[in-house]
């Protein structure tokens, strides 16, 4: 792990009134830009051949003669053959040269090496770089193991398809879709073997990530992906803030539950198992008398993470949960950063996180005011990594 201390350093440098926000242009980048903008900060986003128009094009920023943002959030952006290019050393020297505090997402930990970004990324994050191996689910020390560590509730795991006796689901990635699941469900180890020879078949999963696939019983009941705040730098009110929630759109998983039974039997092979593949977001609220369990979950996974990942968390993260028939919360993936769907709460933010700071204040924002806020109090390095 590259140390900490060289990126404060590199942080402590900056110009600080010449700050500017980065991110990779993907997964949450618009909600990252915009909540930056918000704060009076410039924006960077790092663009992909072939994708870049929402960012170069479409969201590009307009500012009058006094530098006041009247269009757009992407004030600045650069186009490469691959997101990983990002760690090259030329590319991380014009991040530092230019002021850039990077804010990882999902798409920056798939497209580069956790290896390289951990080692050789000298730029400063803003979060936890030890963190975001944890997503990675399989490994040694993953959200699971934290999760199990902290005394934190999540889905039972089956060791061994052959005892499926009820409804689980089998976690694999999909086998084109780099950033995708290859997800089914399975009542009983006849089906299990009937549909990943299916799945197989027809190129959606692969024998070898069957092999390490985790297994878990299917919890019944709606999922909330609650999008939370830890700020190290807070002094006077609670640390932990829940900022908003928000749940998925997922194909062909939707479109399955909008077709009545008698047409979902007549379905081909190939349409049979609903894929998992996220395709949009939407907002949510929790019932108040359950939100206290939030805020329970959220600061048992704080300490887990401070004891076992130093410093810990810090800044954005997210607990997405599903909620069973007796109102208990089940863990079944956790972002150790800026989630997935906060853009449903951009520019105009989220009941959540608009009661708590008075202001519309979206998961983007809320970031850059944490550096903002880290800056005017010459704490920088405290939420930097």
């Amino acid at each position: 792990m590259i140390d900490r201390k060289e990126i404060i350093e590199i942080a402590e440098n900056y110009t600080y009134d010449d700050v500017r926000i980065g991110a990779i242009a993907s997964h949450s980048g618009l909600d990252v830009f915009d909540g930056a903008v918000e704060e009076g900060f410039n924006t960077y986003a790092v663009c992909r051949n072939g994708r870049e128009k929402t960012y170069a094009n479409y969201f590009r920023s307009k500012r009058d003669a006094q530098g006041n943002v009247i269009r757009g959030i992407v004030d600045d952006y650069v186009c490469y053959d691959g997101f990983d290019e990002v760690l090259l050393k030329e590319n991380q020297q014009q991040l530092v040269d230019t002021n850039t505090l990077f804010i990882p997402n999902r798409s920056f930990t798939s497209y580069c090496s956790i290896d390289e970004i951990e080692n050789n990324f000298a730029v400063p994050l803003v979060g936890s770089r030890n963190m975001l191996r944890s997503e990675e689910r399989g490994l040694d020390q993953d959200y699971y193991w934290l999760l199990e560590k902290a005394g934190l509730p999540f889905p039972e795991k089956i060791n061994d398809p052959q005892d499926i006796d009820a409804l689980c689901i089998v976690k694999l990635p999909h086998a084109v879709k780099k950033l995708e699941r290859g997800f089914f469900t399975a009542g009983t180890y006849n089906e299990y073997v009937e549909k990943s020879e299916s799945l197989i078949k027809q190129g959606v999963i692969t024998r070898e990530a069957l092999a390490e696939a985790r297994i878990e019983r299917y919890v019944i009941g709606p999922v909330f992906n609650f999008d939370l705040f830890y700020s190290p730098i807070e002094e006077e009110m609670e640390k932990v803030e829940l900022l908003g929630i928000d749940w998925r759109f997922e194909t062909s998983l939707d479109g399955h539950v909008r077709l009545p039974a008698p047409q979902q039997m007549t379905l081909a092979e190939h349409q049979l198992t609903p894929e998992y593949t996220v395709c949009g977001h939407n907002s949510a609220t929790l019932r108040e008398s359950l939100l206290e369990k939030v805020f329970e979950l959220a600061e048992v996974y704080v300490k887990a993470s401070q004891e076992y990942y130093d410093p810990g968390v810090i800044g954005p993260f997210c607990l997405q949960t599903c909620i069973d028939k007796d109102l208990n919360f089940y863990i079944y993936d956790v972002a150790p950063r800026v989630g997935g769907g906060t853009n449903v709460h951009m520019s105009v933010g989220h009941p959540y996180g608009n009661t708590l700071w008075r202001k519309p204040m979206s998961t983007g924002r809320r970031v850059a005011m944490e550096i903002k806020r880290a800056i005017d109090t010459d704490q920088l390095g405290m939420i930097v990594t």
